[in-house]
């Protein structure tokens, strides 16, 4: 990056020095700048650029190419300007331009030269037929360029305030949005505002994400409650499955009913401790990580969801999902809320773990939550299961 003056990056700066000189015909250093505009003239401006790469030599490396960001494309003079106070070739002299697209960026870079400074450097010949990713990224963009229409996705968080707190469950909307050739508008939707009804109302799905404390919880619940009694299409993820499994149980007459985690005292206790840690006070290192295989239940929607966009995945009837979590629905109230009508729709066997839930069909259309984290394993090209059925359960409510 183009902060070679922050103190904090020396020691990786000089690792870097020394791994070059032990690896230097198989290294090359690729400094990412920006060029700067006069305001109010807007003049591009290169010297704050020589400063830059005049730092990173002090330090003991000299670029073999240069990213320019820049908010337009980069002019002769400009480029050959940089060539002659950098000592970087000016066939090395890449610009990447400001993108409507994150996932645009890999096909700009290529456009603008990288790869072939790349592989010049280093004495390669190109590929000239793209592999199998190249060409599901290109079959991705294709389908991103030609959206049409519009998905309004609710997200009720009480991190909503901090637009990186929630990055890879927006980014996985947004996956599944180009999966269906349409565009998304994400509403945040503060947990603790009074009145979010009103939010609700306007939206054409909802996703409940993951947290920790008792903060806006109730905002969550009362968001639940309002996806399921208006067939409004829904996602719960991690905390999410919880809150859902709270008001499930207190519409079906657990009056009370909490997690353990926001009322010790409840009097139905839904949500408890991963079992074997009820006694457990210093909480470091004691969450449930990692990937779980977990066994769907035929006929559910989360397995028909699995088997439809992601086959491959389903071995036996059971995926594997990623997690991060402390708290998992009580063992004890599983077969109340089936009678109740609730689908424990996956289930971590050796424990007897809720993993998914979900309302039947002729209850919802579309009304699903998981105790992992999907958004995890969504891709641009390679849109999560859970994602895509709530994209495409919003874009039928839609018309």
């Amino acid at each position: 990056g183009g902060t070679v003056g922050d103190i904090e990056a020396l020691p990786f700066i000089e690792a870097l020095r020394q791994f070059r000189e032990e690896q230097r015909e198989r290294t090359a250093v690729v400094h990412v700048v920006k060029i700067d505009y006069l305001y109010p003239s807007d003049e591009a401006k290169t010297k704050p650029i020589q400063h830059s790469v005049t730092t990173l030599r002090s330090y003991g490396l000299q670029p073999d190419v240069l990213v320019v960001r820049c908010k337009r494309p980069l002019e002769d003079s400009e480029r050959e300007k940089l060539a002659m106070f950098t000592g970087v070739a000016l066939e090395r002299i890449i610009a990447a331009a400001d993108s409507e697209s994150l996932y645009a960026i890999p096909e700009e870079m290529e456009k603008a030269g990288f790869a072939e400074a790349m592989l010049s450097y280093f004495k390669l010949r190109a590929r000239h037929e793209p592999n199998g990713a190249a060409a599901r990224w290109h079959l991705m963009r294709e389908k991103e360029r030609k959206a049409v229409g519009v998905v309004r996705v609710g997200l009720v968080g009480k991190y909503v305030l901090n637009p990186d707190a929630y990055l890879s469950v927006v980014e996985a909307i947004k996956h599944a949005a180009i999966h269906y050739k349409m565009k998304v508008e994400i509403v945040a939707i503060d947990a603790e505002e009074r009145g979010l009804e009103k939010h609700l109302s306007e939206i054409d799905a909802l996703i409940v994400p993951g947290g920790f404390g008792g903060r806006g919880t109730e905002g969550k619940i009362t968001a639940v409650r309002y996806a399921r009694e208006n067939g409004l299409p829904f996602l719960g993820i991690c905390l999410g499955l919880q809150m859902a499994v709270v008001e499930f149980a207190r519409n079906a007459g657990l009056k009370g009913a909490n997690s353990i985690e926001f009322d010790e005292a409840s009097r139905h206790p839904v949500v408890t401790f991963i079992p074997g840690q009820e006694a457990i006070r210093r909480k470091g290192g004691t969450m449930r990580l990692g990937s779980y295989r977990t066994e769907l239940k035929p006929g559910s929607l989360a397995l028909s969801l699995y088997k439809e966009y992601r086959p491959e995945e389903v071995v036996d009837g059971s995926i594997t999902e990623r997690h991060r979590h402390r708290y998992e629905v009580n063992p004890e109230y599983h077969a109340r809320l089936q009678e109740a009508g609730l689908v424990l729709s996956g289930m971590l066997p050796e424990q007897d773990l809720v993993e998914f839930i979900e309302l039947p069909k002729s209850v919802h259309p579309y009304f699903i939550a998981t105790q992992a984290h999907p958004e995890f394993r969504s891709r641009p090209e390679a849109a999560h299961p859970l994602f895509a059925g709530l994209v495409r359960a919003a874009k039928g409510r839609k018309t």
